[in-house]
């Protein structure tokens, strides 16, 4: 690739995590971002893109490649600190990836060609929110910028000139067709949805528009199983 910069990739997803594991590194509870912790407490990257969504949690930097080793030092301790697992039990779920096959994986999962349910929409706009926020936290740089605008458009082409979107194309579309399959008419059944995530408002929303007779949603946060169910007046 010829690259005086090191494009590194670290994650975790559906495939290499457990759930429990997946919330604990997207950091929902830090005071502030990751990304303006991470700016904060380590210098030794030039760019950075965080994403996290409810099957993946990734981290993309740019770095001079003879800072590669200090990076991960520092990175590894501010995982450790802020995510209370020792590094040891989390590194066997992770995946590294660099230059072109980190590349290669973040137009992957812009397509939805690494989703749970492949070709779902849903991963495009949030690959886009996580650049919104790397661009808010001026950690999107010229590189980013030049990657992220490249992903775009390749996964818009992919979209609209080959069949991937043809199907269930979520997790929660997923559930609701197979309920209908099996169940036939919704109309007089109750329907109980664990979580109050993304995907839940989605199911949700299907749910509902087929005239369900009631959903119930348990979540581990009252909060935002109420929060939730008032989106659709319940």
């Amino acid at each position: 690739m010829g690259l005086d910069i090191t494009i590194l990739l670290i994650g975790l997803n559906h495939k290499t995590a457990p759930v429990e594991i997946r919330e604990k590194l997207a950091f929902k509870n830090l005071s502030s971002h990751p990304l303006e912790k991470i700016k904060k407490e380590i210098s030794s990257f030039k760019e950075g893109l965080f994403l996290s969504t409810c099957n993946r949690v990734e981290f993309y930097f740019i770095l001079d490649p003879d800072k590669k080793n200090q990076f991960l030092t520092e990175f590894f301790s501010f995982i450790e600190r802020e995510s209370s697992f020792k590094w040891k039990d989390l590194e066997p779920h992770l995946y590294f990836l660099e230059n072109e096959k980190a590349v290669k994986h973040l137009f992957e999962v812009a397509c939805g060609l690494d989703s749970m349910v492949i070709g779902e929409p849903q991963i495009l706009g949030q690959v886009k929110s996580a650049y919104k926020e790397a661009l808010n936290y001026r950690t999107s740089g010229l590189i980013l910028n030049k990657l992220l605008h490249k992903c775009f458009s390749v996964a818009k082409k992919v979209r609209t000139e080959t069949g991937i979107g043809g199907g269930a194309v979520s997790v929660s579309y997923a559930a609701y067709s197979l309920a209908k399959k099996i169940l036939g008419s919704l109309k007089d059944k109750t329907v109980l949805l664990v979580g109050a995530g993304e995907m839940a408002e989605l199911a949700c929303m299907h749910f509902v528009s087929e005239g369900v007779r009631k959903v119930i949603i348990a979540n581990r946060t009252l909060s935002k199983a109420i929060e939730l169910a008032e989106k659709f007046k319940g």
